[in-house]
């Protein structure tokens, strides 16, 4: 990988109708429609979807790409189809926002805990 290129994650909030928690699932899951999406880019490394413990109806979508630079790009090659997948999806939540884009600043394999001062 370039020096100048950090793996990179995009997380969204999520919060799904009841109604619609199995069709959010499918739709948003690593296997899903968005997922699949996602995978006509070669630099499109995976999406994590989190159900909230405490919360009812509240999801993360974490989507995992190997730059800022492929993520945009994608966005931009794919806009249309992109729009028309939100658009088909609004329906199954009540709200969604983008928590934020963050560049990974250390290589994902971290040393175990016990190899820590202190462990």
């Amino acid at each position: 990988m370039n020096a100048d290129r950090h793996p990179y994650v995009v997380i969204w909030e999520f919060q799904v109708n009841p109604e619609s928690k199995l069709a959010f699932e499918q739709a948003y899951g690593p296997e899903g429609d968005w997922a699949r999406l996602f995978s006509r880019s070669s630099d499109y490394r995976g999406t994590q979807l989190l159900r909230d413990t405490n919360r009812p109806g509240r999801f993360l979508t974490v989507d995992h790409w190997t730059s800022r630079e492929a993520f945009y790009q994608f966005k931009q090659t794919h806009q249309a189809a992109y729009d028309a997948f939100d658009k088909q999806f609004e329906a199954l939540t009540r709200n969604e926002s983008l928590l934020g884009e963050f560049e990974s600043l250390s290589a994902c394999s971290a040393s175990p805990a016990s190899s820590l001062p202190g462990s």
